[in-house]
């Protein structure tokens, strides 16, 4: 039989641990942002990274493999807004859908490959890609890149202190 003592106490733990793994989230996403910053790098990008982190799978491994999908999601909008360049001389306004087309195919279809298979990060990329209103080049690149990496370790480190902690504080 329970006593009503044991509900509040496990209430309460529930509480800390619930502040606890909430300051933890919190603390890094600040450091991460403090990190963008002192980087020049654009926090919101860095959040990106965070976010993909996330989006599936929580092992390092995964982290890898979330990110590798959000850097070849920034390559393959690079590549979208060159074709975009290219082809509208020939097909105007359509260029536009065209090339979305096409990297909406490619990308979508890559769901199928063993490893490399993390749409949602590769929408990720394309978004950041776009958002940033930079021209396509290296410097770009490793810029939005190396953004999401800081908010994909960031993701990482979060969960990897937050698994540390007590269960039953």
């Amino acid at each position: 039989m329970s006593h009503p003592g044991n509900t509040t106490a496990r209430t309460g733990q529930s509480k800390l641990m619930f502040t606890l793994f909430t300051a933890v989230a919190a603390a890094t996403a600040a450091l991460a942002a403090g990190s963008s910053l002192l980087l020049s790098l654009p926090v919101w990008a860095m959040f990106v990274g965070w976010v993909a982190f996330f989006s599936r799978g929580l092992t390092l491994r995964d982290g890898l493999v979330n990110l590798g999908c959000v850097l070849m999601g920034i390559v393959f909008g690079m590549g979208a807004a060159l074709s975009i360049g290219a082809l509208s001389p020939t097909f105007g306004l359509f260029a536009l859908p065209i090339v979305v087309f096409v990297v909406a195919m490619v990308v979508v279809s890559l769901r199928a490959t063993r490893t490399m298979n993390n749409v949602v990060a590769y929408f990720l990329g394309l978004i950041a890609y776009f958002a940033a209103h930079l021209e396509p080049s290296l410097e770009s690149f490793f810029e939005l890149g190396g953004a999401a990496g800081l908010g994909s370790f960031a993701g990482w480190l979060s969960h990897a202190v937050q698994r540390r902690l007590p269960r039953n504080a």
